[in-house]
């Protein structure tokens, strides 16, 4: 491998509600016994998935599995309505780390639904963003993944709205923004795109750079919408080859020249400094930054309002396990001296990054 220098896009990696609920699951993870539940991946990254299945967290794609009483986050992708009311029904906590952009999308599809629109979804088939959007409102959303797919649509008599997957790349969108309107005329659309500023940024980033080089490579995995998307932006662009990796095991060894370095919205920032480390360019790393993020999510306000209970329990002496009735039960005990500290760290959770705390989860 001749690398002779690396052009790092900037934005990259995590975006702000992946922050969010890798936090939230490290929170989950240092309150309760295992094992705390996750209803399917809480974000798409196997490094990510790993890392919390070592410390206890089984991930379920039905919350049926998941027995009466125990703590259990819902992903960030989003989740169905009734898969939310079958999860509370089950009696133990629940903390929904969806991100509030998808919760957004879920909130436009369903007062159009309630107007009588029919939607016009554009989304991934199988994605479990797109099939908890879906769930909303099912008899009145019709899933296109292509622009094609557009003109085969028969839709009933009535208003139409488009909406789309967080995820996509903007040119995705576009194109069937295009053939939508020319097919059907008049369509509502939100006046705030639905397409997620974070991956619209990394978009761009890479943009800026691939151009410039004959090899990106793209890290993340293959079940990351996001990170797929940066992948078919950097083929669009030009450059001579695209090579997508969970790791920098993965990486060929006749990898050379000036190369484009980027990550999926939902990569930890460890995998880059591990695949920079694996190329050693000759003359180092140019990190081109194209804009600034300063977006910041809170913690959901289920983990929130559970930090406070703890922490006032243990105010009053109560020491011991302090849980909900029915739920698994919180390591609050004398034993661990730093449990009071813990809803003032979650008053400082934004000075945390969710990179900070993978690192500090790793055996």
């Amino acid at each position: 491998m001749k690398v002779d220098k690396v052009l790092l896009a900037e934005p990259r990696g995590f975006c702000a509600g992946v922050e969010m609920a890798i936090k939230a699951l490290a929170w989950m993870v240092r309150i309760f016994d295992p094992p705390v539940y996750c209803y399917h991946e809480i974000v798409h990254n196997q490094v990510v998935v790993d890392r919390f299945r070592a410390l206890g967290v089984v991930f379920v794609d039905d919350v049926a599995e998941v027995p009466p009483g125990a703590p259990i986050m819902l992903s960030a992708h989003g989740s169905a309505p009734e898969v939310i009311f079958e999860a509370r029904r089950r009696g133990g906590v629940v903390v929904n780390s969806v991100c509030p952009l998808v919760t957004k999308v879920h909130h436009e599809m369903k007062v159009r639904a309630t107007k009588g629109y029919t939607v016009i979804y554009v989304g991934h088939k199988g994605h479990e963003e797109a099939i908890g959007t879906m769930a909303v409102a099912p008899s009145s959303v019709r899933l296109v993944e292509h622009e094609e797919d557009v003109d085969t649509l028969e839709l009933p008599e009535g208003p139409l709205a488009l909406l789309a997957q967080t995820t996509l790349s903007h040119d995705e969108w576009s194109g069937i923004v295009e053939r939508a309107q020319e097919k059907f005329g008049d369509l509502w659309m939100p006046t705030r795109g639905d397409l997620c500023f974070a991956t619209t940024n990394r978009q761009g980033a890479l943009k800026a750079i691939a151009g410039e080089v004959g090899t990106v490579v793209v890290i993340g995995s293959a079940n990351s919408s996001n990170t797929i998307a940066l992948e078919k932006v950097a083929r669009a662009v030009g450059p001579s080859r695209v090579i997508r990796v969970n790791a920098a095991s993965e990486l060929p060894d006749d990898i050379e020249g000036t190369i484009a370095v980027t990550a999926g919205a939902s990569a930890p920032e460890e995998l880059v400094q591990q695949v920079i480390q694996r190329l050693a360019p000759t003359n180092g790393v140019e990190t081109v930054r194209n804009i600034d993020e300063d977006e910041y999510f809170p913690p959901p306000r289920e983990l929130r309002d559970l930090m406070r209970a703890l922490a006032g329990a243990l105010a009053l002496g109560l020491g011991g396990t302090v849980g909900p009735a029915g739920s698994a039960s919180a390591r609050t005990g004398a034993d661990e001296p730093d449990a009071v500290v813990r809803s003032e760290v979650l008053d400082d959770d934004r000075q945390v990054t969710a990179s900070d705390v993978l690192a500090a989860l790793a055996p």
